[in-house]
C-alpha cells in the first residue's frame, strides 16, 4: 500500500507539472504532449501488472531489459520532479503560515503567480530530464562496460613462493539479467587477459533459477587459472525469491545450480576449505554459503564447519558473499583470516567515485559497500558486481573485474 501511495504521489506531481507547464500552449501541442504522457503512463503500469501476472523469468531477455529500462528511467525522472516540487510546496506552506500570522501589505498578482507556477513546472521537468538521461545512458552504454580495479595487498605472513600472487575476483553475475552474450564474452576475455594465478567468484550466479545459466555456461566455463577457480553462493542462488511447486522442486533447482559450478570447472566451496600448498607454506581458501547480518537475508553459512580445515595455513582467504559478515562474525571470532572477499551490494549500481570523493546510496545500508577496507591486520574487498539486477544498467558504478596482487611485506 505504501508503494502504491508513493507511485500515486509521483504521478500526481508529474501530471500537474506537465499540465501547468503547457499554460496557454495551442490545443495541438497539448494533445501531442498528453498523448505522450498517457502512453508512458500506460506502458509503465501495464508493464508492472504484466510482471506480476506473467513470471518475468519467462519474458524474452531483450524485452525484459527494454521494459525495465523504460520503467526505471521514468521512475527516476518522476522522483526527481516530485522532490523538486515537494520542496516548493513545503516552502509555499511555510510562507502561507508566515503571512497568516504576520500579514503584510505586499501582494502578488494572480498573473505573476501563474507565470511563476509555469516557470517552476518547466524547471522541474528540465531537472527531471537529468536523471532520465543518466538512466538511459546507464542502460544503453554501461551494463557491459567492465572496469578493472587493480589492488595491491601486503601480507607479512605470505610465503615467499606465493609472493606476487594475482587473484581475479568477480561477483554477482546475475545471469538472468543478461541479454548480450557477445559483450559478456568480452568481459570474460578481459579477465583471462589479466593472466591471474587464481580466480574467485563470490556469489549470486543467477537471479533465482539455475536454468538462467544455460546460455552462459560455455562462456563462464572459459575461466581458467593455474591455481584454479573457486566460488561460493550468494542469497539469490537459493531461489528464495520466487514461488516453487514444492520444497523438493526448489531443492532440485539449487542442486542444479551447484552442478553448474562443477560443470564449468569451478571449485564450489560449501562451508569448506581448499588448500594451496608450496614447499615453504600454505594458503587456505575458505568458502561459505551466504551469511548476512542485514535485513532478512539468510544465514546459511557455517564458519564453524569450514574454518577448522584451514588450520596450519600461513594465509587464510575467505569467500563470503555478504560484506556484513566481516564485521559481525569474521573479525570478532576469526582474527587470523587475512582477507575476506565479498560482493552483494553492486555499489547500488549507481554513484560517484573520484580520487577524493565517493558516494553511493549503498552506503546508507552497508558500512562496507565497494572497494578495499582494512581493520588492523585484516582486509575486506567488496566487488561492485559483474552483472546487474532490477535496474538494467549502471550510473557511475561500472561492472567490476578485480585484480588483487598479494605481496610479502
Amino acid at each position: 500500500m505504501m508503494m502504491m501511495g508513493i507511485l500515486a504521489l509521483l504521478e500526481y506531481y508529474f501530471f500537474q507539472a506537465v499540465k501547468t507547464s503547457l499554460g496557454e500552449s495551442s490545443q495541438s501541442t497539448k494533445r501531442i504532449i498528453y498523448i505522450l504522457y498517457w502512453s508512458l503512463f500506460s506502458f509503465t503500469y501495464i508493464s508492472l501488472i504484466a510482471s506480476v501476472v506473467v513470471d518475468v523469468h519467462q519474458w524474452p531477455r531483450a524485452l525484459r531489459t527494454f521494459v525495465f529500462g523504460v520503467v526505471f528511467t521514468a521512475f527516476f525522472a518522476k522522483l526527481t520532479l516530485a522532490l523538486f516540487l515537494l520542496g516548493e510546496d513545503i516552502f509555499r506552506i511555510i510562507r502561507f503560515l508566515w503571512e497568516k500570522f504576520f500579514p503584510s501589505s505586499a501582494s502578488t498578482s494572480s498573473v505573476s503567480n501563474i507565470s511563476r507556477g509555469q516557470f517552476l513546472s518547466r524547471v522541474a521537468i528540465l531537472a527531471a530530464g537529468v536523471p532520465a538521461a543518466a538512466s538511459l545512458y546507464g542502460v544503453i552504454i554501461n551494463p557491459y562496460n567492465y572496469k578493472v580495479h587493480r589492488v595491491g595487498i601486503k601480507l607479512p605472513n605470505l610465503p615467499a613462493s606465493f609472493d606476487g600472487l594475482k587473484i581475479a575476483q568477480i561477483s554477482d553475475v546475475h545471469a538472468g539479467s543478461f541479454s548480450d552474450k557477445r559483450k559478456v564474452a568480452r568481459g570474460i576475455k578481459m579477465i583471462l587477459d589479466l593472466k591471474p594465478d587464481l580466480i574467485f567468484f563470490t556469489g549470486d550466479l543467477v537471479n533465482d533459477i539455475a536454468s538462467e545459466m544455460d546460455d552462459y555456461k560455455d562462456i563462464f566455463g572459459q575461466l581458467k587459472a593455474p591455481l584454479g577457480v573457486y566460488s561460493c553462493t550468494g542469497n539469490h542462488d537459493y531461489g528464495d525469491y520466487v514461488p516453487w511447486e514444492s520444497k523438493a522442486v526448489k531443492a532440485a533447482n539449487f542442486q542444479q545450480l551447484m552442478n553448474v559450478h562443477h560443470e564449468m570447472g569451478w571449485h564450489l566451496l560449501m562451508n569448506d576449505t581448499a588448500m594451496l600448498e608450496h614447499a615453504d607454506g600454505k594458503i587456505a581458501i575458505i568458502g561459505i554459503e551466504n551469511w548476512s547480518n542485514f535485513g532478512h537475508f539468510p544465514k546459511y553459512g557455517k564458519m564453524h564447519q569450514a574454518y577448522p580445515k584451514a588450520q596450519g595455513a600461513d594465509v587464510k582467504l575467505l569467500l563470503s558473499h555478504d560484506p556484513t559478515h566481516w564485521d559481525t562474525q569474521v573479525r570478532p571470532e576469526y582474527p587470523d583470516i587475512d582477507i575476506a572477499f565479498a560482493g552483494h551490494t553492486h555499489g547500488f549500481q549507481m554513484g560517484v567515485e573520484t580520487k577524493f570523493f565517493r558516494f553511493s546510496p549503498a552506503q546508507f545500508a552497508y558500512k562496507q559497500w565497494a572497494g578495499l577496507y582494512q581493520e588492523g591486520k585484516q582486509y575486506l574487498y567488496v566487488n561492485r558486481g559483474f552483472g546487474f539486477l532490477g535496474y538494467p544498467g549502471r550510473i557511475g558504478m561500472l561492472p567490476e573485474i578485480t585484480l588483487i596482487t598479494l605481496n610479502k611485506g
